[in-house]
């Protein structure tokens, strides 16, 4: 209940502070590509219920049906120049506010991931969704989209082991690190769903 309080407190404070940033880069997305700013993805939320993650736009409209589908690489032609610029700041997650506010999701959690790959889940792997997934969590902050998909499971279950205000606190402070330094934001080589 603490949490969810904090979720609903820090989320709607959020949403207001980042309202003014949320509607200029919405009007740059529209001033460079047609399509709505606004990307909505289906994801498995906890206990496997799901829900639509709402993002800025950072790619060309409807670009899952084009070139890499859903893998994104660096240089990937399909990113905007605003997206780019959105990417590397994290802005583009911001609408995530609103799934924290709505229950979708917490500030700290695993990140909610798409059915394919939890259909793919081993009855281990699986205890992933044991709670709400999150805006930022322990895997976001040790390699993010870089690491190979079952060391992100192994990194997230460690956290729903461990989970307490100390290492939220932890993952806060180093998620703050990553988003001004824009490391980790490609699979690169090593990283994404085998």
């Amino acid at each position: 209940m603490i949490r969810r309080a904090i979720d609903i407190l820090g989320g709607s404070v959020a949403l207001v502070l980042a309202a003014p940033v949320m509607g200029v880069a919405m009007l740059a997305i529209r001033l460079e590509s047609r399509g709505h700013p606004i990307y909505r993805q289906r994801r498995v939320g906890m206990d496997g219920g799901s829900f639509d993650l709402l993002k800025l736009r950072t790619m060309v409209d409807g670009a899952e049906n084009i070139g890499a589908g859903l893998a994104i690489n660096q240089n990937d032609p399909r990113v905007t120049r605003v997206g780019a610029l959105l990417r590397r700041t994290s802005l583009d997650e911001l609408p995530n506010l609103l799934n924290v506010v709505r229950g979708d999701m917490s500030f700290i959690g695993p990140r909610p991931t798409i059915p394919v790959q939890v259909a793919q889940y081993t009855e281990r792997q699986r205890g992933r969704l044991a709670v709400k997934p999150g805006i930022t969590g322990w895997a976001q902050v040790n390699g993010r989209t870089a690491l190979p998909w079952s060391e992100r499971i192994e990194l997230d279950l460690y956290y729903i082991k461990h989970r307490s205000p100390a290492l939220d606190m932890r993952i806060l402070w180093r998620t703050v690190a990553i988003v001004l330094g824009g490391s980790g934001l490609y699979k690169g080589d090593t990283g994404g769903w085998a």
